[in-house]
């Protein structure tokens, strides 16, 4: 993929561009594709939203670079000059060690961006870059890429660091990539995926679904977490399920 003697900038712009174009594609594959089930098993639930999807797709793309440019980058470093600690041979570690590297990385992820969330509602901060993400109301499928550039580049510099310190090999790291999108996307498309038996079981009791996020939406001030509820449970920030939500499933 490209050539390793590229100088370090046109290997960032040209890498960094090729990636942005792949984070832009799944983008819409995945926000379209939930969109589409949307319109088809909730008609009507994105009604008068136009306006805003709009936005939202406009931010989103503006995102697309901040996780891409730097993403694209590194993984020109890691095939031709060994950067990073990830690996494509499944022998090189225990294969117990992928499904806990997996692990690692979700729960840093997650512990990244529930304080960096929770600072992001800081009144100055807020008005900064978090009220961009809070403009979506409620939250669409397009709505998970939705950031101002400062709170893209906070976000985007999990991964990029991690695989810097943490081996992972390159599957499990889809795996990690493939939950974050699928997530981002169900966890704000305005209605739940998940059947109810699993949002309230024990299991649900520790893992974030639209019904937990939604009323991050609502109230602001609770539910930071990403994947898990772990630090909002921990901190004393979780405030259960979303009432609009309870609401349908009561009605339903």
């Amino acid at each position: 993929m490209f050539s390793p003697d590229l100088p370090l900038w046109l290997a960032f712009l040209v890498t960094g561009g090729a990636m942005t174009v792949m984070v832009i594609i799944r983008y819409f594959a995945s926000s379209g594709l939930f969109a589409w089930m949307t319109q088809r098993l909730r008609p009507g639930l994105y009604a008068g939203q136009g306006k805003q999807i709009r936005e939202e797709i406009r931010w989103s793309l503006i995102a697309a670079i901040f996780y891409g440019a730097p993403t694209g980058l590194i993984f020109w470093g890691w095939r031709h000059h060994g950067w990073t600690q990830m690996y494509i041979d499944a022998a090189e570690w225990p294969l117990w060690y992928i499904p806990v590297s997996i692990f690692v990385y979700l729960f840093a992820q997650d512990s990244w961006f529930y304080w960096t969330h929770r600072a992001m509602h800081w009144p100055r901060l807020f008005r900064i870059a978090h009220a961009v993400h809070h403009h979506s109301k409620p939250p669409t499928a397009w709505t998970a890429m939705s950031f101002h550039p400062v709170e893209s580049l906070i976000g985007a510099i999990v991964i990029p660091v991690m695989v810097f310190v943490v081996p992972i090999h390159i599957g499990a790291l889809g795996v990690v990539l493939a939950i974050a999108t699928v997530m981002g996307v169900t966890n704000h498309m305005g209605w739940e995926i998940f059947p109810r038996r699993f949002v309230h079981s024990a299991l649900g009791h520790w893992v974030i679904t639209a019904s937990h996020h939604e009323r991050h939406h609502e109230e602001y001030r609770c539910n930071f977490g990403l994947y898990f509820r772990f630090w909002d449970h921990l901190c004393g920030t979780d405030r259960g399920f979303s009432r609009r939500f309870e609401k349908a499933g009561a009605s339903a």
